[in-house]
């Protein structure tokens, strides 16, 4: 199973006062395993930042002046995310400012049946409680040392590892020295989970075999 982990940085919160994107971030997991497969790029926005986001991801009028504009860029989006389920903390946001820019380049819309939030899955989980992505990176000791601005590839990468572990799929490999099943990420990310399968010993083997035999004898004899 493919799914793609995504975030955008943009000029502003609200697409209705013209807001648009600056920075598009794609991951590819496959079976919640990130894949080396990725979508990236920064986006002339065609307006000025404001200094609230600016403050939030650093990128500059003058940074992105010469970048694409979104119409360069989206057969190419399209086709990356195309028949994958979207990772996304926050969706709303996310889906709102994308769903904009796809509709100034008459496109199709991302629809919401394709979108997994992970802001819910925490909300559901964890009712009560911080859940943001810098919380939820505490909560289940990932480290978030690299996030000093907001910015579209590291999020996607700590959304990532937040992600299967709020699906309980993983958990974060914690340094010990027994080895285990561990995969590393690419040049660019070096991540490990690790996983732990429990078999039977031979003697449980045996006594299973035994109480199904002792079973089998009570019910048919």
């Amino acid at each position: 199973m493919k799914e793609i982990v995504l975030d955008t940085e943009t000029t502003g919160l609200s697409v209705e006062n013209g807001h648009r994107i600056v920075e598009i971030g794609c991951i590819e997991l496959e079976d919640q395993i990130l894949t080396t497969n990725r979508f990236h790029c920064y986006l002339n926005p065609q307006r000025k930042v404001s200094e609230e986001a600016f403050k939030v991801h650093g990128y500059s009028d003058k940074f992105l002046s010469d970048k694409k504009k979104f119409s360069e860029i989206a057969d190419d989006f399209i086709k990356f995310i195309s028949d994958k389920k979207l990772i996304i903390h926050n969706a709303q946001f996310d889906l709102s400012h994308l769903n904009n820019e796809l509709k100034l380049v008459g496109k199709k819309p991302i629809l919401k049946d394709q979108v997994i939030d992970t802001l819910d899955i925490a909300r559901e989980k964890f009712p009560g409680s911080q859940i943001s992505l810098d919380a939820l990176c505490k909560r289940f000791r990932i480290d978030n040392s690299k996030r000093k601005l907001h910015t579209a590839l590291i999020d996607c990468e700590l959304l990532s590892r937040v992600y299967v572990n709020l699906i309980d799929q993983k958990e974060p490999k914690l340094n010990f020295s027994e080895k285990k099943d561990e995969i590393s990420i690419n040049k660019n990310f070096n991540i490990s989970y690790c996983k732990d399968v429990v078999k039977p010993t031979t003697g449980e083997l045996k006594d299973h075999q035994n109480f199904l035999k002792k079973s089998l004898k009570k019910n048919y004899f």
